[in-house]
């Protein structure tokens, strides 16, 4: 999906480790929400009370899931999921831009 329909869009960026990681928050009619952002370079750690499938539109980004062994790579056009309940890393060589989406359970 390129692009929402029929939205709500908050308009106050969420911001996480002084500005390095921003976000805007999408909600849906059905009660779905997604955030959209951006990651400036770094290495930040996440926590989550829902499970979030993150699907990385442009750059990449390393990431370290609960319960892995090793940092994994995606790049644009790929995803992943967090379940919920957990802390999850993430580190950036480069700005990436995303698609969070929450899934409730």
């Amino acid at each position: 999906m390129d692009k929402f329909e029929n939205v709500t869009v908050i308009k106050k960026a969420n911001t996480y480790f002084n500005g390095n990681v921003t976000s805007r928050t999408i909600l849906f009619k059905d009660g779905a929400r997604k955030t959209l952002g951006i990651i400036l370079p770094g290495q930040y750690e996440f926590g989550t009370a829902e499970k979030e499938h993150m699907e990385i539109l442009a750059g990449s980004l390393q990431v370290f899931l609960p319960g892995g062994r090793d940092w994994e790579t995606y790049k644009a056009g790929q995803s992943f999921s967090v379940p919920a309940n957990s802390k999850f890393k993430l580190a950036a060589n480069e700005v990436a831009d995303y698609c969070c989406s929450y899934i409730k359970e």
